[in-house]
């Protein structure tokens, strides 16, 4: 149903697998990079991406765009990505549909956003400029929040409004739609539901933390007995999508990470075969 590549069940390059990656590679199929820990001139950083990209698809991930700041976009930043993109072809370019940067100040947090036609009608143009210089769609993933605004529409009708007006896609992140519904009280699977299937080119499962009152998104355990429930949900209704699990603290070897990944292939696939066992019966109905 989704118009981007699958490119199966991958994990993220992290720094603490460098050496597992050069000696052995991965029997993940497929890797995602934190955009900006390579947009530098050298070093080994760059050496290891060089040589994962020789055997494994790529996908470019940011945390700094602020696509939906205030301030003007960095057009350093932007040439600096696109220069990256063109040097290692990823299957796609993707950051977070939030703020980072207030007043020439990064703050190292994505802030989430109103979700209200002012919004919309902000963030459009600027999609529309790194489109531009990137020469490729951008793909936007949803945050996890804490707090709630006052808006003119729910998360879910605002992501799939901005992905009709600006043309970009979603990276889905599951754990953060199960983060937010617990946190705000909604039902995930209406989130789930909202989203255009073909605007989804990838997907986000990690681990969260419980603080009882509420949930945090940490990325530092294995994915969630909930999350897993809702993964499946959202491939049994979106069909295979390229799917990555997240590991940024306490990060285990990678071993681990790709266990994960490899439950994620199972559960995918279980969830495809149930999908259409159901839509052969209502056939045959």
């Amino acid at each position: 149903m989704t118009r981007h590549p699958h490119l199966g069940f991958g994990i993220g390059l992290r720094t603490g697998h460098f050496s597992a990656l050069l000696e052995g590679g991965t029997r993940a199929d497929w890797l995602e990079a934190i955009s900006e820990n390579f947009m530098i001139p050298g070093g080994r950083p760059l050496h290891v991406l060089e040589r994962v990209r020789r055997d494994k698809m790529l996908v470019l991930h940011g945390v700094s765009l602020s696509i939906g700041g205030s301030d003007p976009l960095d057009p350093s930043y932007l040439r600096a990505l696109r220069a990256l993109a063109d040097r290692f072809a990823p299957a796609w370019v993707s950051d977070h549909l939030c703020w980072t940067r207030h007043d020439a100040h990064q703050l190292h947090d994505l802030l989430p956003l109103p979700w209200t036609e002012e919004a919309l009608a902000h963030l459009v143009p600027r999609i529309a400029q790194v489109q531009d210089v990137l020469a490729r769609r951008l793909v936007l993933e949803n945050v996890s929040s804490y707090l709630a605004f006052d808006g003119d529409l729910t998360e879910w009708e605002f992501l799939a409004e901005l992905t009709r007006r600006a043309d970009c896609d979603v990276l889905l992140d599951v754990n953060n739609v199960y983060v937010s519904a617990r946190n705000h009280g909604f039902d995930p699977r209406r989130y789930v539901d909202a989203i255009p299937p073909k605007r989804v080119a990838q997907i986000h499962l990690a681990g969260h933390s419980d603080h009882g009152t509420h949930l945090l998104d940490t990325h530092d355990a294995p994915v969630a007995d909930a999350v897993w429930e809702l993964y499946r949900y959202t491939i049994e209704r979106l069909g295979p999508v390229s799917t990555l699990v997240e590991w940024d603290g306490d990060v285990p070897a990678l071993e681990v990470v790709e266990a994960e990944a490899a439950r994620a292939r199972d559960v995918a696939a279980a969830a495809v075969q149930a999908a259409h066992t159901r839509r052969d019966g209502v056939a045959a109905a």
